[in-house]
């Protein structure tokens, strides 16, 4: 047998974690690494946060799951809370971003349905957007490395150029039942959406009746320094699907909507048998709890200001190899030169100075530290990097 009882579908490094404490992962060897990566920015408390892992003991011995059969206490709470801090009206909870953006994509084709225009069912999309695995998330997305080997695709997607709003009002037609994008793209290159694109397919959804569908899996729940990011852009959407920071590092997705845009999500239309359960209910609302507790938002924008300054005096000093910092709170990213391969630089990092950190497109090293981190964290992150560029180029040039 030559397959890996593991399919062999990652590219897997020698890092083999067996332990986290707080801002930093042990591996099975004993090393220490600073984890500038959470997961791909899902440990927003970072590792072994003493209040969820005494509520995940606490309600495993308790109660992990039922069927939606069934009322849910402890889910009707968290989506309370959930309301009244968004803009949404109702929440569907599933176990992942897909799932949550699979959802999203069926509201909206629901809604125009519920509306006696079922012809309206094409989702506009973006380039360079990352939106999950499934096949309707790929369907979303024109990148053939998701793509390819999966065809036929779903029909009723259209991508256009981000951050190009003639672009995205030109694909409007008859067909058309909204738009679908991140606010700041993760995958993609840690790129955020300017202002006017973002409030201009705002104002054409409402223009057109048209329903505007944000993907904050990756930006969303604190990340950019705001609860949800489009917050920082003063409009808000139809529907959003959130994951990665809600559970912490638990299982937990969500799809967000207000009740004009849910109006066709009733008894029968959709479903999930772990969605919602107990367990994933009780980490739900403590992760959110301490996200909205005094001071906790703040300390992400005072960090992620710090350590986007910290990124900024670093560049000068290898000018050769990194051009800019991009992105929006504790979502950093830098732009390396095209001599230099940020892939190859994150294994760098990770193999020669204890740093995790994760590569995006555009050739762009990805920072997301957990959202807990201090300035010692920072500091320690710029040492490593500025250690790591100094060797790679030494090795590069060798």
């Amino acid at each position: 047998m030559s397959i890996t009882p593991l399919m062999p579908v990652y590219p897997r490094c020698d890092v083999r974690p067996v332990r986290g404490e707080g801002c930093y992962l042990i591996g099975d060897r004993g090393e220490r690494y600073l984890d500038f990566a959470s997961g791909i920015a899902v440990n927003l408390l970072g590792h072994g946060h003493p209040k969820l892992v005494k509520t995940i003991a606490d309600q495993a011995a308790t109660l992990m799951h039922t069927s939606n059969l069934y009322g849910s206490p402890l889910g009707e709470a968290f989506a309370q809370t959930l309301v009244d801090n968004s803009f949404a009206d109702t929440v569907f909870f599933t176990n992942s971003g897909a799932e949550a953006v699979e959802c999203a994509i069926k509201t909206a084709r629901r809604y125009h349905y519920a509306n006696g225009e079922a012809h309206r069912h094409k989702i506009i999309s973006f380039d360079n957007a990352f939106h999950g695995r499934t096949l309707g998330t790929i369907s979303a997305t024109s990148q053939p490395k998701m793509r390819d080997g999966f065809e036929p695709l779903l029909p009723g997607f259209q991508v256009v150029p981000f951050n190009d709003l003639d672009a995205a009002l030109a694909a409007i037609d008859d067909n058309t039942a909204g738009f679908l994008l991140e606010p700041v793209q993760g995958e993609g290159g840690v790129t955020p959406a300017t202002v006017a694109f973002l409030t201009g397919l705002r104002k054409a959804c409402d223009e057109h009746g048209l329903l505007l569908i944000l993907d904050e899996v990756q930006c969303g729940y604190a990340r950019t320094g705001t609860f949800f990011a489009h917050e920082q852009y003063g409009i808000t959407p139809d529907i959003m699907a959130v994951a990665k920071g809600i559970g912490a590092g638990f299982p937990l997705g969500a799809c967000l909507a207000t009740e004009e845009a849910a109006k066709g999500m009733v008894f029968g239309t959709h479903g999930s048998t772990y969605g919602g359960n107990p367990l994933a209910m009780a980490v739900g609302q403590t992760v959110l709890e301490e996200v909205l507790a005094d001071g906790f938002l703040d300390h992400v924008k005072a960090m992620g200001a710090r350590l986007r300054a910290a990124l900024e005096q670093l560049i000068p000093n290898h000018d050769a190899m990194f051009e800019d910092v991009r992105g929006m709170g504790l979502m950093l990213g830098v732009k390396m030169k095209d001599a230099y391969d940020a892939r190859a630089f994150v294994g760098h990092l990770r193999d020669h100075h204890g740093l995790l950190a994760v590569s995006a497109g555009q050739n762009v090293l990805r920072i997301l530290p957990p959202l807990v981190i201090e300035e010692s964290h920072i500091a320690e992150c710029i040492e490593k990097i500025s250690a790591g560029a100094r060797t790679f180029a030494d090795a590069k040039a060798a």
